[in-house]
């Protein structure tokens, strides 16, 4: 088991810290809350409270302030934050050389939104299965923003997502293929018709869009449509659920919404094609692609998404 020592001059108990205590604290500090945290690490809250306790316990300091809304850090948790994360940061590289030889194989994790892996990337996961039996490849269904914390973290090794323009600083990408998305409304009787006078009361976002660098394009929307207001949604089928009923306008993929327009269940608002466009990007951390298992799902995803 992987673990690291903090030595920084604090009364502690001389126990060995376990890099899972410190990701449990890092999860809870970046997502605010104990039990947002557990689901990000797909362990349960007690599993995520008793490690910060134990944490806390081996270095002797309240790391996190309880709250009623949730938890953040106390002056003690922000002095160690950065050490901490970089502490993960390296313990992931360690485990990855140690996997790491002439050929891929060894763990791998991969994260990506519902809408690649429903649509784009089940021909990349049979791919790696049948092609590197090796290599044990892990993919994590999550948002775009609790998959980028995973990946700085050292607890993801790739990301998929959907997105526009460059990747952060400490991080590389690869723009896979165009990824355009399409407002949508319902066509049940009754429903209102947004788009034909009456401006939708909302505009339903896809959680699948990395709004990082797509703020352009949201603002465009919001423009063509004279929306109100947008709701963000984790779930696609609840986004075509809401608009199929004329609640309001769906912001999707369009891969994802193809057979309901096909069938008539959803139609297109506005033949509305953005400025700023959209794609399959593939991100990893800056410097990691001497991993032999990260260079074989990058190269794959390059053969098989791009022209999938």
């Amino acid at each position: 088991m992987a673990s690291a020592c903090i030595f920084d001059g604090s009364t502690h108990t001389g126990e060995e810290l376990d890099t899972r205590h410190l990701e449990a604290f890092l999860g809870a500090v970046d997502a605010g809350s104990v039990t947002r945290a557990a689901g990000m690490l797909h362990v349960t809250q007690p599993t995520v409270t008793n490690r910060i306790k134990a944490l806390e316990r081996s270095l002797g300091l309240p790391l996190l302030e309880r709250l009623p809304g949730g938890v953040r850090p106390t002056r003690a948790g922000h002095s160690i934050l950065e050490h901490a994360r970089e502490i993960v940061r390296l313990s992931g590289r360690v485990r990855r050389l140690a996997d790491a030889s002439l050929t891929p194989q060894g763990r791998i994790c991969v994260g990506a939104s519902e809408s690649l892996i429903n649509h784009r990337l089940l021909p990349l996961i049979e791919y790696l299965l049948l092609r590197y039996p090796d290599m044990d490849v892990s993919l994590r269904l999550s948002t775009p923003q609790e998959a980028l914390v995973m990946l700085r973290n050292g607890q993801m090794d790739c990301v998929f997502m959907i997105g526009s323009g460059a990747s952060d600083e400490d991080l590389e990408h690869c723009d896979l293929r165009p990824e355009p998305f399409a407002l949508v409304a319902g066509e049940r009787p009754g429903s209102r018709r947004p788009g034909s006078g009456e401006p939708p009361s909302s505009i339903l976002v896809s959680a699948d869009l990395d709004v990082r660098h797509c703020g352009e394009l949201l603002h465009e929307v919001e423009s063509t449509l004279r929306a109100g207001r947008m709701l963000r949604l984790d779930s696609i089928t609840a986004v075509k659920r809401l608009a199929e009923s004329g609640i309001g306008v769906g912001l999707l993929p369009e891969v994802t919404v193809a057979d309901d327009l096909a069938d008539g269940r959803l139609r297109r608002v506005v033949d509305w094609r953005p400025a700023t466009p959209t794609y399959t990007q593939a991100l990893w951390r800056r410097g990691d692609t001497g991993h032999p298992a990260l260079h074989a799902v990058l190269k794959a995803a390059s053969d098989v998404v791009s022209t999938g």
